[in-house]
């Protein structure tokens, strides 16, 4: 398959998996079930791993952290946006919200989701209390849902990059609420 005949394949995957997971959310509102549905159309659409190539869509180079965010689809109004990130091993972030539903699949490599419960009322702005709830490995054929007040972190690990597939309700680059959690100190930050 040549790079023109693999891009409009890809554009179609997208537009398609796009397409059903906007009529999911249409008909089933921003909920658990709804988010799992997503899910599982986020699943098949990673499986074809051939549409995803590390060739147009590599990590950072020399293995370098960070991560190389591909925009594949965002719907007018920045809604329904779907990434592909590239990470190596060995990158985390602390403990953030993302404000907007978000789920996340595996064409390839892991990265270790801590989801924490946060204890408090959230009356103070500037303090938390959270504490780890549970851990979700995502990983071809396993993803993670999250609400848009559930609390994660990301840890790369493993020997191989990632290449993940995130959809959002709302653009990244519109979330400008998005707070991070210090667990030991309780601080509240804006993430951003």
């Amino acid at each position: 398959m040549n790079a023109t005949d693999a891009n409009t394949a890809r554009a179609a995957a997208v537009a398609a998996a796009v397409g059903r997971i906007r009529d999911i959310e249409a008909a089933r509102g921003v909920t658990r079930p709804a988010l799992e549905a997503i899910r599982e159309e986020l699943t098949l659409l990673a499986r074809q791993e051939h549409l995803f190539p590390t060739s147009e869509f590599p990590p950072p180079p020399g293995g370098e952290k960070g991560a190389n965010r591909y925009l594949l689809h965002e719907d007018p109004g920045n809604r329904f946006a779907l990434y592909l990130n590239a990470l190596n091993p060995g990158n985390e972030t602390r403990p953030h919200d993302h404000t907007t539903w978000a789920v996340v699949v595996a064409v390839e490599g892991q990265e270790l989701n801590r989801v924490y419960e946060r204890l408090d009322d959230g009356a103070d702005p500037e303090r938390c209390s959270i504490h780890l709830r549970e851990e979700v490995m995502v990983e071809p054929g396993r993803g993670i849902c999250l609400m848009p007040d559930d609390i994660h972190s990301i840890h790369t690990v493993g020997a191989v990059p990632t290449r993940h597939l995130h959809m959002y309700g709302l653009a990244l680059e519109r979330l400008e609420d998005r707070k991070a959690f210090d667990v030991e100190s309780g601080r509240v930050i804006p993430y951003n």
